[in-house]
């Protein structure tokens, strides 16, 4: 009986683990087509990422309340959510003003620190250094967001202060993360409610404050951001998070930068010369060799790139 249930409990656990690294692969899809939509709006960058929010929190405050999930959310749950919300507001300003101000791959670059920072902050909580494996992984994903963006970017005074946004950009998206990975156990709908509702006062003050433009004139870019990137992108990347070994999750961040360059190759006859598709192969070589790890740990909460405490094992319920 012992056997079977074990074999059960392993069964469950694969299942959970392959639906969340489906929905951490979706979710970087459906998010790498977020600045194509912002260039596309006839808005400010920070008033578009305040309709990005504001469009979604209705949608996501009915779906929260046909579920059930409001009585269930507790005060320490809600603080941290709301603060994560703060978080990716400023994260969203500071990085769609930055692309106006320096080279796009310049932001992308710089953007994706996250990708690293957040994995570095699991390594720190275990108190434990990284595999070999893992660390081949790392120089691997590195590698491949220089070869894959090295090329286009480009570093000058002249870009001095995009950069610098956008790299302030990536540092606060790591703080996002770590609110979300903290808070896993809440349902993804109630989770992302509150993330998207303490987001939009902050970037209408911000947009009024800077003098752009709100009101679109044509509202169908910002309805594909909103769908795109905050109810499903961001839907699906606060199911995964929590689930997954923390370096899987941030190197996976990597996969936006690249469905970029495909979406840039395709909208603008942006070609992908050798140099990109060898970064590209490089960043696949590391989530794969992360992927592969992962299945295999025994109990994957006392692993330094896994969620940061046995009771965040992926073999947990999906939520209390």
């Amino acid at each position: 009986m012992a056997c079977a249930v074990k074999a059960d409990n392993t069964a469950v656990s694969k299942t959970q683990h392959g639906a969340a690294v489906l929905a951490l692969l979706g979710a970087n899809i459906l998010l790498a087509f977020g600045p194509w939509f912002v260039r596309m709006a006839d808005v400010g960058p920070v008033s578009a990422a305040f309709w990005r929010m504001t469009l979604a929190l209705p949608v996501l405050f009915v779906l929260t309340l046909a579920l059930g999930e409001a009585r269930r959310l507790r005060i320490a749950g809600v603080s941290t959510l709301a603060i994560g919300g703060a978080c990716l507001a400023a994260e969203l300003a500071l990085w769609y003003i930055g692309i106006h101000r320096t080279r796009l791959a310049n932001a992308t670059l710089f953007a994706v620190s996250s990708s690293f920072l957040f994995p570095l902050y699991g390594f720190v909580v275990a108190r434990a250094l990284p595999s070999p494996a893992q660390a081949i992984a790392l120089v691997l994903a590195a590698i491949g967001a220089v070869l894959l963006l090295g090329r286009s970017a480009e570093l000058s005074a002249a870009n001095l202060q995009g950069d610098l946004l956008c790299l302030a950009a990536g540092a606060i998206l790591t703080v996002y993360l770590i609110a979300l990975e903290r808070t896993h156990s809440v349902h993804p709908v109630a989770a992302l409610t509150i993330v998207t509702a303490a987001g939009v006062l902050p970037l209408l003050v911000a947009a009024t404050l800077l003098g752009e433009r709100i009101i679109p004139a044509d509202w169908l870019p910002l309805l594909l951001l909103t769908a795109s990137s905050q109810l499903f992108g961001q839907g699906l990347m606060i199911y995964a998070i929590g689930r997954l070994p923390a370096l899987l999750f941030g190197l996976a961040l990597l996969l936006q930068p690249l469905i970029s360059a495909l979406i840039g190759w395709t909208a603008y006859g942006e070609r992908l010369g050798p140099v990109d598709i060898a970064g590209a192969v490089s960043i696949a070589a590391a989530l794969v060799l992360i992927h592969r790890q992962s299945p295999r740990q025994s109990d994957v909460g006392a692993e330094a790139t896994s969620s940061f405490s046995p009771a965040n094992s992926i073999s947990e319920p999906i939520h209390d």
